[in-house]
């Protein structure tokens, strides 16, 4: 049956008759494989030798060069570079092969939760199958990944067609401390067949390198935008704000927020100087800010209104957290000396701290 083709697609396909094996290839004619070494200019006495410049002189080949790799057996294509695109990658390349090292950029998910889940969705957007999984080391064996390409299209036929089939292996390393690893692609299986017959191509390390370049190439890729969506979200996360409740018990008062011990001490240290206070000191891991206040009266009271007038004596504080689970924060208040401030006091704070809090920052 004769096919429909447009005169376009007739002129594209002359121009792709060629086969993936011939795109690796120099342009122009081989034929200086065949043919032998000149003989040396012989110069009749009493005659001198010209003078010969070595700047086209080829170099010596070592002992354990390739003397196949000539005329169309010569690999022309530039070799691939590992591209460490995403932040908290760098790329390893020695002997042993190529490897991608991989640092936590996020201190709250697991670095080897996120590379593992990192892989499995950039397979699954290729439609590449997982066939075999391990925990320990954590390695991805994939099913076969096919690319055919049509070479050479018949009108009264069926195409002929160039068909790629690999496998590939992911093996991550995770070291024991979870904040830092690798990963490294490894070419498995691989067959060639054209119009549908097994060529029996056997792959150089070059060729293998280049796959498997490729592929590591492209994993980091996705885990980049993984990684950029990441950072956008928390940032959103971050802009969001916070629902406070002032809370007044018999023999203290404090600040319950609806949010984790560390998305309220990241906040504080940007509310803290806007209500008038002075960051002295931070200690971390006891979730404790050292604090100055000075009344300015009339910038404060311009903000918040005389009704609003925070009631705090110039000097020292200290601010502390206490986390109450995992999803909020209680806000505890007091002087240099640990000793409870007055309810009045607290109470006079309580508006100007809950606006701030809850405000939503872009």
């Amino acid at each position: 049956m004769l096919k429909k083709v447009s005169p376009l697609v007739l002129m594209m396909t002359v121009a792709a008759c060629s086969t993936t094996a011939e795109r690796r290839q120099a342009n122009g004619s081989d034929n200086y494989v065949n043919e032998k070494n000149e003989p040396k200019l012989i110069v009749p006495n009493g005659l001198k030798q010209p003078a010969y410049k070595s700047e086209f002189r080829l170099p010596t080949l070592s002992k354990d060069h390739d003397s196949q790799q000539v005329g169309s057996a010569l690999d022309i294509r530039p070799p691939l570079q590992v591209l460490a695109l995403a932040d908290g990658t760098r790329v390893e390349d020695n002997s042993k092969g190529v490897k991608v090292l991989v640092e936590t950029v996020n201190n709250n998910r697991d670095l080897k939760g996120e590379i593992e889940s990192t892989i499995e969705s950039f397979l699954a957007s290729r439609n590449i199958r997982i066939v075999e999984k391990t925990e320990n080391p954590l390695t991805f064996k994939t099913n076969w990944v096919e690319n055919t390409k049509v070479v050479d299209s018949s009108l009264f036929g069926s195409d002929t067609g160039y068909t790629l089939r690999q496998r590939y292996e992911f093996d991550v390393n995770i070291k024991p401390h979870g904040r830092t690893g690798d990963i490294v692609v490894k070419l498995i299986d691989h067959q060639v067949q054209y119009n549908g017959e097994e060529q029996g191509i056997k792959l150089t390390d070059t060729d293998m390198h280049r796959y498997t370049v490729d592929m590591l190439n492209s994993a980091i890729s996705y885990l980049r935008i993984e990684r950029i969506k990441a950072i956008k979200a928390a940032r959103v996360e971050q802009s969001l704000g916070m629902k406070v409740e002032f809370k007044a018990e018999q023999k203290t008062a404090y600040w319950l927020v609806n949010a984790p011990n560390t998305k309220v001490w990241d906040r504080l240290r940007i509310v803290l100087p806007e209500l008038g206070f002075e960051i002295v000191d931070m200690d971390v891991s006891k979730n404790l800010y050292y604090i100055d206040y000075k009344n300015e009266t009339g910038f404060w009271s311009s903000l918040w209104g005389d009704s609003n007038k925070i009631e705090l004596k110039d000097g020292s504080y200290r601010l502390t957290l206490e986390p109450q689970g995992d999803s909020s924060t209680k806000i505890i208040i007091r002087d240099i000396e640990n000793k409870a401030l007055s309810l009045e006091q607290l109470q006079s704070l309580n508006k100007p701290l809950m606006t701030q809090m809850a405000e939503k920052r872009t």
